[in-house]
């Protein structure tokens, strides 16, 4: 389909990640699991974890700041803040976007939350297009977040080792209205709340609020309940609902998957990453594989951006598919005309 006149472009991405990181073999000797099956199997080969001023929403806006260091557009220039730090954050009930718009000098953007947990930013990338085409008065839009859901790891619980690989960082995307490059075209988000309640943690909500007595049974941490069910209900769904969202989104944009020249894909199990790679008929080189980084939530499409255009993965001309999945459950992709 042809683009309309008013066109929404990513100027940049930034990232930012901690300098500690654990590896395979860290996690081995915390989960029992052996080495090579996190490595090889799992795909954690390492991952970083936060240092003692890693919090989840300054991780944001170093990667803001990472954004704005590529380009000559400046904080003041910002309309509005999508933040999409995760809920794990400095503090409880805590309006993060409005901090981060103030802490980076965006001082006359509005600003606010978003959340989708690791499908996050497609969803939010579908809001800000739609929100720039509609209303004149935004014309440059920053997305960014952090996350450090790593925290809320226990290793000596068998049932939640599909979350292992949650690491830290942060991550931004800069957009602006009729900027020639990069241009955004179309997204698409599919949910499926039968699985809501399928990875939850137990306490420190209304349901079981927080005491001492669900701390020292680790409540307060990821669990997943029934991990077989999840798993027989979830696995194949969930491969195809990837290719479902992307197929969508290329749909509405007037492309198909042959049009495909990077896909920016989150971090998942190697056999998973293959499969969608062969559903979609890429090689390995048209993606970029993130088991040195783990799994950074809402933020590993920033983080494959970066890593595509360092290794020359992604270049200019080609079609980029983002692609993402998160508990709850929800899938979302987003198309971008890479120039």
């Amino acid at each position: 389909m042809p683009e309309s006149k008013t066109t929404v472009g990513i100027v940049s991405a930034g990232v930012y990640i901690p300098q500690t990181f654990i590896t395979a073999a860290d996690i081995a000797r915390m989960s029992g699991i052996p080495e090579n099956v996190l490595a090889d199997k799992m795909g954690i080969r390492r991952k970083p974890v936060p240092g003692p001023n890693d919090h989840t929403n300054a991780m944001a806006l170093w990667a803001a700041q990472d954004a704005f260091a590529q380009t000559s557009i400046q904080p003041a220039d910002v309309d509005l803040v999508l933040c999409t730090t995760e809920e794990w954050k400095e503090y409880p009930l805590w309006t993060a976007g409005i901090k981060l718009a103030y802490d980076l000098g965006a001082r006359r953007a509005w600003a606010i939350d978003v959340q989708m947990r690791c499908a996050t930013t497609m969803a939010t990338l579908k809001m800000a297009k739609g929100m720039m085409l509609s209303d004149p008065d935004l014309n440059t839009v920053l997305i960014a977040g952090g996350y450090r859901n790593g925290d809320l790891i226990d290793y000596s619980n068998p049932r939640s080792r599909f979350v292992f690989g949650l690491s830290a960082g942060g991550g931004a995307l800069l957009l602006q209205k009729n900027y020639p490059h990069n241009h955004l075209l179309e997204s698409a988000v599919m949910v499926d709340g039968s699985f809501s309640l399928d990875v939850i943690i137990p306490a420190g909500g209304t349901v079981e609020p927080i005491t001492a007595e669900a701390i020292a049974a680790r409540r307060n941490k990821i669990d997943v309940p029934d991990p077989e069910g999840m798993k027989a209900r979830l696995d194949q769904l969930s491969l195809q609902n990837f290719l479902a969202v992307i197929d969508k989104a290329l749909e509405k944009s007037g492309l198909s998957r042959a049009d495909i020249g990077y896909l920016n894909i989150l971090h998942i199990k190697p056999s998973a990453h293959q499969f969608v790679l062969r559903e979609l008929g890429l090689r390995e080189d048209q993606s970029y594989y993130l088991g040195d980084y783990g799994h950074i939530g809402q933020h590993d499409q920033a983080l494959s951006i970066k890593k595509g255009l360092e290794t020359g993965r992604l270049r200019p001309g080609m079609v980029m598919v983002m692609v993402a999945a998160g508990i709850g459950y929800a899938w979302s992709a987003s198309v971008v005309k890479w120039e």
